[in-house]
């Protein structure tokens, strides 16, 4: 393992148990007997689970987006987000989402550079509730963390939510936030008009589009042009049919466009990370 720092943490973190509710805490972190960190939240025992992001050309792996998950023994965990958060004040979502940024960032660093893919970035969730929970300096803590255990900074991208109108100085405030602080953020659009009115304003590094609900239409290929020239990064998610891989490829090929997508017909999330082989669906062409 390249991190050092990182490894004598855990090897701290591998004599500790769950520490929640014994004196009060809502979370703490331990390593299981596989050595994987898990996190307590109220009643709640989580740990990470990782989606493959893959270039829809060729199949390879380019980042992993972190997601919280239930332990569970064959690893088929249920997401806890909407439930944890649904019962959480505001301070304690953003305890949630730091704890979860924190569980993420310690499973995947542990075992990235045994991974075939080596090199891929870590996609982290920014949920709406911090985007106005927080009032001081956004990305200042998560840093801190990241500096202590000597973590590549440049290998996480924090995904923003989509934002209302209303929300369009919210928006420009965490994102310049994160990026004074030297994280590469995302952001999540609904609709290419959308990502064209922030594309000039907050030079994004990677557009998020929801395969489900996307139109293609001449405005999204003029977008992807656009990107391209920008050097800033598109991912479809949610990829769930042939039929949408195989019009996203097509609509990559007319932008001249490599683009990037997830969704359960490439990869389930996993504990795991996921080797460097194409999966047989985004392998053929």
């Amino acid at each position: 393992m390249s991190f050092p720092i990182l490894q004598k943490y855990l090897t701290r973190l591998s004599g500790a148990t769950c520490a929640a509710g014994a004196a009060g805490e809502t979370s703490s972190i331990w390593l299981d007997h596989e050595g994987r960190a898990q996190g307590r939240f109220f009643n709640c025992t989580m740990s990470s689970a990782f989606q493959p992001i893959r270039a829809l050309d060729s199949g390879a792996v380019a980042a992993y987006e972190g997601l919280a998950r239930s332990v569970s023994a064959q690893d088929r965990g249920l997401s806890l987000w909407k439930l944890l958060d649904h019962a959480a004040s505001d301070n304690e979502s953003i305890e949630l989402d730091r704890l979860c940024r924190m569980l993420h960032s310690i499973n995947f660093f542990r075992q990235a550079d045994s991974a075939p893919n080596a090199a891929a970035d870590l996609y982290l969730n920014v949920h709406d509730r911090l985007l106005s929970a927080v009032s001081s300096n956004h990305g200042h803590a998560f840093r801190r963390i990241l500096d202590a255990l000597e973590l590549p900074l440049a290998r996480v991208v924090l995904q923003l939510p989509v934002a209302t109108p209303q929300q369009g100085w919210l928006l420009n405030y965490v994102s310049d936030n994160y990026r004074r602080n030297g994280f590469r953020f995302a952001v999540n659009v609904d609709s290419a008009q959308d990502a064209i009115g922030i594309l000039d304003r907050l030079r994004p590094d990677v557009f998020k589009f929801d395969t489900r609900v996307l139109h293609y239409t001449d405005g999204l290929l003029a977008l992807l042009r656009r990107t391209q020239e920008a050097g800033v990064a598109v991912v479809f998610k949610r990829i769930e049919s042939d039929q949408a891989l195989q019009t996203l490829r097509e609509l990559g090929a007319a932008a001249g466009a490599p683009l990037l997508g997830q969704g359960y017909l490439l990869d389930e999330p996993s504990a795991t990370l996921a080797g460097a082989a194409p999966q047989p669906q985004a392998a053929a062409a």
